[in-house]
């Protein structure tokens, strides 16, 4: 359990977050991370879905996700 002082901090943070614009709040929400091979060129396209999961097995990263399900 938080102690006192910890609880106060946080009830000026929100306090403090209550008082920001939308605008920030959906500015400071997303965090770009960057994604290997992915971001490296503006677009890609295939001819066939077939193509599209072949590329993603041969060149993305596993940890993103877009291989085969296992």
């Amino acid at each position: 359990m938080a102690n006192r002082t910890q609880s106060q901090e946080w009830l000026q943070d929100f306090e403090a977050a209550r008082k920001r614009p939308l605008d920030c709040h959906v500015n400071n929400s997303f965090i770009h991370t960057y994604k290997p091979v992915l971001d490296d060129t503006p677009y890609r396209s295939f001819r066939s879905m077939t193509e599209y999961r072949h590329w993603c097995e041969k060149y993305l990263p596993k940890w993103l996700g877009y291989g085969k399900r296992l």
